[in-house]
């Protein structure tokens, strides 16, 4: 009986080992055959598979990067916020951290894991534990990071099925990470991984993300650092350190006790690392942050308009948000600090006393200093928030001023508290933001051409109009030097006097012109043109442009830089016409320079990623006036600090002693509306410019709002923290002169100017001039 059933049995096994041997065989080929379609992306059912050429050069997005002329990183322009580093710069407590967590067997494996595998079919098909992971290597991982298999594009026809789509995705894993194996040695593809990872925060690979979360270099990373960051690899919000602490300490601890588990680290290690709390110093990269913000975002538009013109050798533009250029400018980073402290230091004061003097009134007043009506009712029709309104309402004006004065949670900016979070309306907001004086602040090196310092505005996270070189206002009395270089070119010398009297133009069909002088006094007395620029005395500016004509003065402006059109109109010898603080900064160059222009630039030069120069910038010269008017106009601007009443007086002694020459010229337009001065020494030329976002909004008193006030501080703070700095190449000293003689005497007690014979004021001030 017995043997009879030994007999039936032995081929019913050698039958299921045989079918099993051939399930085996065919379940091999069909997925060696699967493996094949995957990769070859058969029919189009599969999805595209990345290229050779791709994988050797694998491409992935990197931010840009902005550097000042002395190598500071000032901000960089991305869509995901990544600065890739090199093995070398990684600290080995973050590869033992990363290792031992996420692939501990990483060196022993070809991008697969057969062990890892085995075990998560096991702990996943058989006993059902859904936490077992996925299985993947760093090698897959790295291929997920780097060619977005799980994206929509990279998807075929059959990815539609929910299973199979997942087996096809982990199926190109495998195959690429085989392929990268291959192609790269281990510490290379670490140092993608670590590249290529999403930290949260935007942070975008390794470099930013411990930049972000501790304010450090990868390789100097210590141990709990390295554990936290590793953490973050399972789910950046769900154990980010900032918005879940209490996870975020928990996963750290489970990456230590993976190092200690295999040895990175003792058990003493652990259990002392383990029981400390989690140390931040937190920050996310914003444009709104750091130095140079208002400059940043003006080289933005320069770069985007860059991109567009500019081809790579495939024919396609370049990507300044995903290429990883890295742009040079022109920006002193030392400089930069001390513009925006200049101004940061000065524009609360000013505020402040613009608010004392305002009182419970409105700032927005017309010429006869009565509030505007209506202004805040007009001005918010300017806005987003009304466009979008008037898009959601139509003509329904009453649902469009109920949302505008409907109170809402709202953080605004104060100098005295920072920001502050209050409720407000859109209507309250503006009224509250229009009372604020705005700044603009440029400095240059007037022998290179080259932008040392920018600043745009007060705060670029709350104002975001630059006024450098976006803004145009009147420059009132600092236009005057142009009308004097006129002069200067066709043979008045600084010692030429003119009487202080009134002064009429008269123009066929036009109203005459009668300008008074700023105290709306005249004096009747004698005085030189350098010392009525350095006074600003109206009477005698107005009187060279009856001289000269409009025509002349216009031609000079647009000559030494002035590139915004100018009306030639007898006016615009008091500054009448718009001009940007940028174009008036270059003009003033050229008196340093001597005679020849330069066009302002802020840009050296753009390299791609790996330091080949794409273009160097080179600035644009052109001889503009004589070497000697040149001068003669610098020994005009220096009248401001060394001529009786000169409006530059005020500046501290500290600026002016061991021989330093200092030029400048302050400014001041009708009503107080715009407070300039423009500050020339040897080495840099600057101009600052202080008003309301509003010409309607402007001190009421002229004496508070005059540009010896409101603008002349800033360039005094900021040159005194220049000079302090033995680091810069700037120096006190007097500016060079010409080689070759004067043809002029400027030393006017070589004259003796009460002589009639060298005076000429025989003229009829109403009769017809031009």
């Amino acid at each position: 009986m017995s043997k009879n059933t030994k007999n039936t049995s032995s081929p019913l096994y050698q039958k299921i080992i045989k079918y099993m041997w051939l399930v085996f065989g065919l379940g091999l080929i069909g997925f060696m055959i699967f493996v094949l379609a995957v990769n070859a992306n058969f029919l189009g059912l599969f999805g595209e598979m990345p290229e050779f050429e791709s994988l050797e050069n694998p491409d992935s997005e990197v931010a840009s990067e902005l550097y000042s002329a002395d190598g500071v990183l000032l901000g960089k322009y991305f869509r995901e916020n990544r600065s890739p580093v090199t093995y070398n710069e990684l600290s080995p407590n973050l590869i033992n951290a990363l290792i031992a967590t996420e692939d501990v067997r990483f060196e022993d494996h070809s991008g697969i894991d057969p062990r890892g595998l085995s075990r998560v079919l096991v702990k996943t098909l058989l006993l059902g534990q859904s936490g077992a992971g996925g299985g993947s290597t760093l090698s897959q991982q790295t291929a997920k990071n780097l060619f977005k298999t799980r994206t929509q594009a990279s998807q075929g026809l059959l990815s539609n099925i929910p299973i199979l789509r997942m087996i096809i995705i982990k199926t190109k894993e495998w195959i690429v990470a085989a392929k990268l194996e291959r192609a790269y040695t281990k510490d290379e593809l670490l140092t993608m991984y670590l590249n290529t990872s999403d930290f949260g925060s935007n942070a975008f690979g390794i470099k930013t993300a411990a930049s972000t979360f501790f304010n450090k270099d990868p390789r100097n990373l210590n141990l709990q650092e390295s554990a936290t960051l590793v953490g973050l690899f399972k789910a950046p919000s769900y154990y980010s350190p900032v918005y879940n602490p209490e996870n975020s300490t928990r996963r750290r601890n489970t990456v230590l006790s993976q190092m200690n588990k295999y040895g990175y680290i003792s058990t003493s290690q652990y259990d002392s690392i383990s029981k400390l709390p989690i140390e931040l110093e937190y920050n996310v990269e914003s444009h709104n942050e750091g130095l140079a913000t208002y400059f940043r975002e003006v080289v933005k538009a320069d770069l985007i308009q860059w991109t567009k013109e500019n081809l790579k050798a495939d024919g396609s533009n370049y990507d300044l948000f995903g290429d990883g250029l890295r742009i040079f400018t022109t920006i002193d980073s030392r400089l930069q600090k001390y513009a925006e402290e200049a101004v940061g230091e000065h524009m609360p004061e000013l505020q402040q006393k613009f608010r004392e003097e305002m009182g419970n009134r409105e700032p927005w007043i017309d010429s006869n200093r009565r509030p505007i009506e209506g202004f805040i009712e007009n001005a918010v029709k300017r806005t987003d928030a009304y466009r979008n309104l008037k898009s959601r309402y139509g003509d329904d004006q009453d649902s469009i001023d109920f949302k505008l004065n409907q109170k809402k949670k709202m953080r605004i900016f104060s100098y005295e508290k920072g920001e502050i979070d209050t409720m407000m309306s859109t209507m309250d907001s503006l009224r509250y933001y229009k009372k604020f004086l705005q700044a603009g602040f440029v400095s240059m090196d007037p022998h290179t051409g080259h932008i040392k310092a920018w600043v745009g505005g007060t705060n670029h996270k709350y104002f975001k109009y630059d006024h450098v070189k976006q803004g145009k206002r009147q420059p009132g009395s600092t236009f005057k030097p142009f009308v004097y270089a006129a002069a200067i070119e066709n043979g008045y010398g600084p010692c030429y006097t003119v009487i202080d009297q009134p002064v009429e133009i008269n123009i066929p069909n036009q109203p005459t012109w009668r300008p008074d002088n700023a105290d709306g006094k005249f004096t009747y007395e004698r005085m030189t043109i350098r010392s009525a620029m350095s006074q600003s005395v109206n009477s005698i500016t107005a009187y060279m442009m009856k001289k000269l004509t409009p025509s002349v003065v216009v031609e000079t402006a647009h000559r030494v830089g002035i590139n915004s059109e100018l009306e030639a109109v007898p006016a615009l010898a008091l500054g009448t016409v718009d001009v940007s603080i940028m174009e008036m900064v270059g003009a003033f160059s050229t008196f340093v320079n001597k005679g020849e222009h330069i066009t302002p630039i802020y840009i050296d030069r753009i390299e791609d990623k790996n330091g080949n120069v794409l273009h160097q910038f080179i600035p644009r010269k052109r001889p503009a006036m004589s070497e000697e008017h040149a001068y003669i106009m610098v020994y005009m601007l220096r009248g401001g600090t060394e001529e009786e009443g000169g409006t530059s007086q005020g500046l501290p002694w500290h600026l002016r002693d061991e021989g330093n020459e200092i030029g400048g010229k302050t400014g001041t337009t009708q009503n107080a509306s715009d407070g300039w001065y423009m500050g020339i020494t040897k080495d840099l030329v600057s101009g600052v410019w202080v008003g309301g976002d509003d010409r309607a909004i402007h001190f009421r008193s002229w004496i508070n709002g005059q540009g010896s006030r409101t603008a002349r501080p800033i360039w005094s703070k900021f040159m005194t923290k220049v000079y302090e700095d033995e680091s810069l190449d700037i120096t006190k000293g007097p500016f060079p002169k010409p080689e070759r003689p004067l043809s002029v005497e400027i030393d006017c007690s070589e004259y003796d100017l009460k002589q009639d014979v060298y005076q000429e004021f025989d003229y009829d001030a109403t009769s017809t001039d031009f």
